[in-house]
């Protein structure tokens, strides 16, 4: 078994008054950290130093407070606070993968709210919002000239690669797929994305399936950098090449 601890929910001061009380009386220490760094982490403050210290302000409310031994740790529980601000997920699991696996996942769950909440909009998902950036892309494309269409159309493409993963790791044809996608896409004019059960055009706002509005603005914002940090490296790289088989013929 683990604990995450990075986030607790809060608990209020009847918590802290409560654990102070329990750890004093049992001096009995956590196995991940001791009673002190407990309380002081539940309610985000500053414990006091005896129980002599405690007034009736600082007392909240709290329904049970309990030890109980879990494999060959032993945890507290403070349960039932009233208004609680940060908890402890307590994950359990047949070995470390799988507490891995989960612990990441519920990291994964909570981030995607988190940002939800700070954005305060989504973003249709099951790759509707890359659809349907590649077919305005491959529109735009027609109005621009010269070179740069070659840089819009990779651009477009490159877009592609969340609904090609999708249809790949559901087991369908990957052009056949993106093809069905794009013309249901240009026939509604609505969000279309990719269902992952059969293969076929679904609304991912009439199934609840978004993407966080942060991320998609971070893969736009990151791409197009990284993409020429690449090619000023490879030309540092070709240019390097030049000048040293220069460098040979004049000395030969």
């Amino acid at each position: 078994e683990m604990c995450i601890r990075e986030r607790r929910i809060g608990c209020s001061w009847a918590q802290l008054a409560i654990a102070w009380i329990f750890f004093f009386s049992s001096r009995r220490r956590h196995t991940r950290c001791s009673g002190v760094s407990w309380a002081r982490r539940c309610v985000q403050e500053t414990g006091v130093n005896s129980v002599d210290d405690l007034s009736v302000n600082d007392l909240g409310f709290a329904e049970t407070v309990y030890e109980q031994t879990l494999g060959d740790d032993k945890y507290t529980f403070v349960e039932g606070a009233k208004d609680p601000k940060s908890c402890t997920i307590l994950i359990r699991g047949p070995n470390d993968h799988t507490i891995a696996m989960i612990k990441e996942a519920v990291r994964d769950g909570l981030r995607a709210v988190k940002n939800t909440i700070e954005d305060k909009s989504v973003v249709p998902g099951a790759g509707a919002f890359e659809i349907a950036a590649y077919t305005e892309l491959m529109s735009y494309k027609d109005e621009v000239s010269g070179k740069a269409k070659l840089g819009v159309q990779a651009f477009a493409e490159s877009m592609l690669c969340i609904p090609k993963v999708l249809a790949e790791n559901a087991g369908f044809d990957v052009q056949d797929t993106i093809l069905s996608l794009v013309d249901a896409y240009k026939k509604n004019k609505v969000p279309t994305g990719l269902n992952v059960e059969d293969g076929k055009p679904i609304s991912p706002e009439m199934n609840g399936i978004y993407d966080n509005y942060s991320v998609k603005r971070s893969i736009l914002n990151i791409a197009p950098v990284l993409a020429q940090q690449l090619l000023l490296v490879d030309e540092v790289i070709k240019a390097g090449k030049r000048m040293g088989a220069q460098a040979d013929q004049d000395g030969a």
